[in-house]
């Protein structure tokens, strides 16, 4: 027994059964992720505030990769945001298991799960390697659509720096509760 109290207070988390390293690491990304969203909905909160939607654009153009990395380096994990209809195609492609987790959000969205709700976590192995993956919806708010929206809603200077910033944007047509996307976590083992 003492040799066990041992090796679990030496190794942590390796130590714990895989359920409870799982419950673990799914909570700790649960707050990474909620708190890069909280942090970047504020700043975009500010930015609208300030100038409008067309000033907004720069929040998630440069702010929120700055968060993600700052997200990143503190957690020794890949934190990103990606989506099924990219706005910046270098920073938000998924791979195959996003693009699969996303997939799965929209059903499950269009069975009656809340958006906001939506989450999903596992141990996966990908090239040999074992990596906990971690994704949370990013749910379509309403201040979203400004950028986010039908085409023709979104306001004319929005969309000229829309399509100055974004040349290759696929990331319109969305209606409010809809998901937008993920925030994705990925942590080697």
């Amino acid at each position: 027994m003492l040799k066990k109290t041992f090796l679990a207070a030496t190794f942590g988390l390796a130590a714990l059964p895989l359920f409870a390293q799982d419950a673990a690491m799914t909570e700790d990304a649960r707050k990474t992720a909620s708190g890069l969203l909280t942090k970047l909905g504020g700043t975009l909160q500010e930015e609208m505030k300030k100038g409008g939607p067309e000033a907004a654009i720069s929040v998630c153009k440069d702010v929120a990769p700055q968060l993600t990395g700052e997200a990143s380096r503190k957690t020794g994990a890949k934190v990103t945001r990606v989506s099924l209809k990219v706005r910046n195609p270098l920073l938000g492609t998924p791979d195959a298991w996003e693009s699969a987790a996303l997939e799965d959000f929209e059903k499950r969205l269009a069975a009656g799960e809340l958006p906001a709700k939506l989450e999903k976590s596992e141990v996966v192995t990908e090239s040999g390697k074992q990596y906990f993956r971690y994704i949370k919806a990013i749910p379509t708010q309403a201040v979203c659509l400004n950028c986010h929206g039908a085409a023709d809603k979104i306001a004319e200077p929005v969309k000229a720096k829309l399509s100055a910033e974004y040349p290759h944007d696929k990331a319109t047509g969305y209606g409010e509760g809809q998901i937008r996307g993920g925030v994705s976590i990925k942590r080697p083992l």
